[in-house]
């Protein structure tokens, strides 16, 4: 097996099962385990038997790592990197050191692993494949609106807490009144649960069920099919003219704020 410098080791979200044979004998085999929670990571090594050596790497002291890192991984030892649940990056620490390594020419690899956002999207269907990740929200009302208004033509995938996810629904409704949306929480857990509704539906839902657990929600794009006005129509009269597909969809999208690849693939229907 080919050897690495540093290792990016994602680790279950919930259930412990998921965790992949290759990440436990890459955490056996290195010699510091960084990560963000010592407690959080010591309870993942004990339950696989794992005895390596770990050291605290979060967002407060991102900076003040990196000489340490790079004396350790200069005397050629090896070292992985993982978060409290998922894949380091991936809202989570890990960009600053890694960046610092592939300007000094270090071996980095990725595990393939756990991660919230994928197995979120793998039970909700979606009309398209294109989707937009924001992570975690904003916590003021004005800037929620503004990440689901001016992105209302993709599926909006995003990160909340499970205190705050009913006013974060009710803070998108007042702009998106008559969109659909996703939760999902304790998510590969027992309690594990996702509900895809109309928003109003759903807020009313967990108005009547408390919230409890990791939060990743979606809010669907815009239908095609509940824009006011004839598209076909519009699309012929631009074909007539000889425009092709995609500057009809360039042309329309822009017109009338529908997602430019419904318009395409419309287009191509006719």
């Amino acid at each position: 097996m080919k050897e690495y410098d540093f290792y990016v080791v994602p680790t279950p979200i919930g259930n412990l099962g998921d965790i992949t044979n290759r990440a436990v004998e890459v955490l056996k085999s290195v010699d510091m385990i960084a990560c963000e929670d010592m407690r959080v990571t010591q309870k993942l090594l004990n339950h696989f038997d794992i005895k390596t050596k770990c050291i605290s790497y979060h967002k407060f002291n991102e900076k003040e790592r990196v000489d340490l890192f790079l004396n350790i991984l200069n005397e050629g030892k090896k070292i992985a990197l993982v978060s409290d649940a998922g894949t380091p990056l991936i809202c989570d620490p890990g960009s600053v050191i890694v960046e610092e390594l592939r300007k000094r020419n270090f071996k980095i690899t990725a595990l393939p692993g756990a991660n919230a956002v994928v197995t979120f999207l793998s039970q909700v269907s979606r009309s398209s494949e294109e989707f937009l990740f924001v992570g975690f929200l904003p916590k003021s009302q004005p800037q929620i609106q503004a990440v689901f208004t001016k992105n209302k033509d993709y599926d909006v995938v995003f990160y909340e807490s499970p205190n705050r996810i009913l006013k974060t629904l009710n803070v998108i409704q007042e702009v998106r009144p008559d969109c659909s949306v996703a939760i999902g929480r304790e998510l590969t857990k027992i309690f594990e649960e996702v509900v895809s509704d109309k928003i109003s539906n759903v807020i009313e839902y967990f108005a009547k069920n408390p919230v409890k657990g990791e939060i990743v929600g979606m809010i669907f794009r815009e239908n095609l099919a509940n824009i006011d006005f004839d598209m076909d129509e519009k699309i012929k009269i631009l074909l007539d003219k000889n425009f092709k597909a995609k500057e009809i969809s360039i042309i329309l999208s822009s017109l009338y704020d529908v997602n430019k690849n419904d318009v395409y693939k419309r287009v191509l229907e006719l």
